[in-house]
């Protein structure tokens, strides 16, 4: 899942994280992370590149807002692998409740 690569770079992870707040522009994004602009926007094209983000050009500026499609994608595939984990989670707690079943048996029949 590409994704999960262009998410997987540190400081594209902390523009995302940044953009959850709402759109900005670059030199907001460099100034609020400490990059220059140059390094915000390498970044910034590889996020859109991979339609992470959109921009908006209004009058000089562009500015950046994350779009729902890729992070739905990743919940999707997230909740695909969530029944596996609940199932296995079901297993446990019944292997758990028959070792307590177990261990109050064991306690009672030692104290006869």
């Amino acid at each position: 899942m590409k994704t999960f690569h262009v998410l997987a770079e540190p400081n594209r992870l902390l523009i995302v994280e940044l953009l959850r707040e709402g759109p900005l522009s670059v030199g907001e994004i460099a100034e609020r992370l400490g990059f220059n602009q140059p390094q915000a926007s390498k970044h910034l094209k590889v996020l859109s590149d991979a339609a992470i983000v959109e921009v908006e050009a209004i009058a000089n500026r562009r500015i950046y807002k994350l779009r729902a499609e890729p992070f739905q994608e990743l919940n999707n595939w997230i909740e695909s692998y969530r029944s596996i984990w609940d199932e296995r989670y079901d297993r446990l707690e019944n292997h758990l409740q028959n070792l307590k079943k177990k261990d109050v048996k064991l306690n009672n029949d030692e104290s006869k």
